[in-house]
């Protein structure tokens, strides 16, 4: 966390956020679509095959303050993964992502968690749960209701999104923002609350 102050004026936080999930459920399409603001959708799907790095500034609602978030956005299949965990450093915050027409990639997500935790050795990370192709209802294998259920299991904040819709895109990343965010404040009071009374 290294935060540029502006004395009264704004705090301006930066977050690495982790980019997680299987190959294939629209990690890098989310991400693209988040931080253009919906200019740009990948129409010639190419997989990430390494790590790529996306950036975008959130304003925090009702405060001055914003987040840069630096999006940390990993490969998801098998042979890229170890390679791709090097490359993680230390998250602040997470973003777990899974296909709402794969039930496959859904129950991989407790694989993906248990990787992020044993990589984060017990720190506190923010993280959000997101399913991914709202827009393929047809074809949908993931109930919401069982994607809440275990989101709150793991202390994670449930979203769904349609990359390709441009739908509901902003909310994981504006949760994890806010929860950054709050994360800081709650480190400030602390600190505050340590000083001797003058």
């Amino acid at each position: 966390m290294c935060p540029k102050t502006v004395p009264g004026v704004m705090v301006k936080l930066r977050a690495r956020c982790l980019l997680v999930g299987d190959a294939a459920v629209g990690k890098s399409a989310l991400c693209q679509m988040f931080r253009s603001d919906g200019a740009h959708f990948q129409k010639n799907y190419s997989m990430t095959t390494g790590v790529e790095l996306q950036m975008k500034c959130v304003n925090v609602p009702e405060s001055s303050d914003s987040v840069e978030l630096y999006i940390i956005d990993t490969a998801g299949k098998e042979t890229f993964r170890e390679a791709c965990e090097k490359m993680w450093g230390q998250p602040s915050v997470l973003c777990l992502v899974f296909d709402l027409t794969s039930e496959q990639s859904f129950t991989n997500c407790t694989i993906w968690m248990d990787k992020v935790r044993s990589h984060c050795q017990g720190l506190n990370v923010p993280a959000v749960l997101v399913g991914n192709k709202s827009d393929l209802s047809a074809r949908r294998e993931v109930q919401s209701s069982t994607a809440q259920e275990w989101a709150q299991s793991q202390g994670l904040e449930y979203h769904e999104t349609s990359a390709k819709e441009m739908e509901n895109c902003d909310a994981p990343f504006l949760t994890l923002a806010q929860a950054f965010h709050s994360l800081y404040q709650d480190q400030l009071e602390t600190i505050k609350s340590l000083k001797p009374p003058a």
